[in-house]
């Protein structure tokens, strides 16, 4: 399948330090790219640059197969690119309505004057709720965001981007710090994206949520492409080998012995 979102050859440098070196991706509507690597492998980085936040000084980015200029992330997401970070970027004092409408908020008029539409707000939440089958109850739904658990949290994100037609997700560590059930219900709604045609970049340190859900690995090492592998056709000891090459073949020979 065509990809929806292409990075070819991006370069980047931050003073004398060359943060990316000649690195190419592509991910394809309905599928799950995973980036692999250690800290300072420059998996931020590249993300960074194809959400806006950074500009390349080489390198290009195409869209649908047409280049793709981006000068803030207002661009990436006016473009359908949306970025779930680890911090997830919501305000914790506002409730549910208010975060995923946050910066573009419905407006109504009452008695002459313009005024935010917070029934509307609230009648979006519940139904992206519903979508991704999230339970909130109605009372925390009209609260702050912060008394919700982390995995309702992530639910929140990802049904921000969902509602603003994200065509392309991409998701710093999703699971960092959440328990083994909000775990595995991120890892499900991510499935439920790729089932509606949502490509999907996977940031992640968790070898397991990356072959439960990725069907790509690539791994960048260093700033540059390790490796790229079909998740079918590799195992983690390989993914592990390319994040750390001859490190991790020399400590696997000195155990050997």
């Amino acid at each position: 399948m065509k990809p929806i979102l292409e990075a070819r050859n991006i370069s980047i440098r931050f003073g004398g330090v060359e943060a990316l070196k000649n690195v190419s991706l592509g991910v394809s509507p309905g599928e799950v790219l995973a980036l692999a690597g250690d800290n300072g492998a420059g998996k931020s980085t590249l993300i960074k640059v194809i959400s806006g936040v950074y500009h390349p000084h080489a390198g290009e980015l195409f869209f649908d197969g047409a280049p793709l200029h981006l000068r803030d992330p207002q661009d990436a997401r006016a473009k359908g690119i949306e970025t779930i970070y680890q911090d997830l970027a919501l305000a914790d004092n506002l409730d549910v309505g208010s975060n995923i409408f946050l910066g573009r908020e419905p407006m109504h008029r009452r008695f002459g004057v313009n005024v935010i539409n917070r029934p509307q707000m609230r009648k979006v939440a519940r139904e992206v709720l519903d979508r991704l089958d999230i339970v909130v109850p109605e009372k925390k739904l009209a609260g702050p965001v912060r008394t919700l658990s982390g995995g309702q949290r992530q639910a929140i994100a990802i049904g921000r981007a969902i509602y603003w037609d994200a065509r392309v997700l991409i998701m710093d560590e999703p699971t960092a710090a959440l328990g083994v059930p909000e775990q595995r219900k991120v890892m499900e709604l991510i499935h439920g994206l790729k089932a509606q045609g949502v490509a999907v970049i996977l940031i992640s340190h968790n070898l397991h949520d990356i072959f439960g859900v990725a069907d790509r690995i690539l791994v960048l090492r260093r700033g540059e492409l390790a490796g790229e592998r079909l998740v079918k056709e590799t195992d983690g000891d390989e993914i592990v080998r390319l994040m750390v090459g001859d490190t991790y073949a020399a400590t696997k020979t000195a155990t050997a012995t």
